[in-house]
């Protein structure tokens, strides 16, 4: 079985799965977000923030391929980068760090060590740009979790709280730690990130 993570690009962006190119809750305030739906353009509003992100900082994501197919994906970016991130009650994310914004493993590839791999990648380019930790906000109500990741999955794979909150606590991951990760965090990984299932939805917070 041949694996291969890339760098997100415009080139790229099709192999996402589809709704969640179509997906702007991260990548527009909430006020513009609703917008963009309303108006039926959210994956040229999506377009616009992985090129304006490319353009002024680099790569924010990576796709995973299993023998050429994708298996999945995470975002991450400077919180700068990602508007929704200041609606949360818990923001701002701290400024020596990366703000995991979301990921996913599609069902039929979660349980195969991915999670791991991904979230491995990321910590290490992040620490080649210089900063310190990955924080995320997550989410509390883990059923309703839609483009947030649940806490306690979070929690699970060495994120600490930073400020807690009963629906939206901010926790961050000090690198060090990432990249000292053995395989009993594998599976744990591989829940993290094949927890995003449900079709996202922008909501008020």
């Amino acid at each position: 079985m041949g694996r291969r993570l890339v760098p997100l690009t415009l080139d790229n962006l099709q192999d996402l799965p589809e709704r969640c190119r179509a997906c702007v809750f991260w990548e527009l305030d909430p006020v513009s977000g609703e917008a963009a739906v309303k108006a039926g353009k959210p994956e040229l509003e999506k377009e616009a923030w992985i090129s304006a992100v490319l353009l002024e900082w680099g790569s924010c994501g990576r796709v995973v391929y299993v023998d050429d197919v994708p298996a999945g994906f995470v975002l991450y970016a400077p919180p700068a980068y990602v508007p929704r991130s200041t609606a949360f009650p818990t923001s701002p994310v701290s400024p020596d760090a990366v703000q995991l914004i979301t990921g996913l493993i599609v069902p039929e590839y979660q349980g195969q060590g991915l999670g791991r791999v991904m979230v491995q990648t990321v910590a290490k380019d992040v620490l080649r740009r210089g900063f310190k930790a990955i924080e995320a906000f997550g989410d509390g109500h883990a059923e309703e979790f839609g483009c947030v990741l649940p806490a306690d999955h979070l929690l699970a794979v060495g994120f600490k709280t930073v400020r807690p909150h009963p629906r939206y606590p901010r926790l961050r991951l000090e690198l060090r730690t990432t990249l000292s990760w053995k395989e009993d965090v594998e599976m744990a990984l591989d829940r993290l990130l094949g927890a995003v299932q449900k079709e996202p939805a922008l909501r008020p917070l």
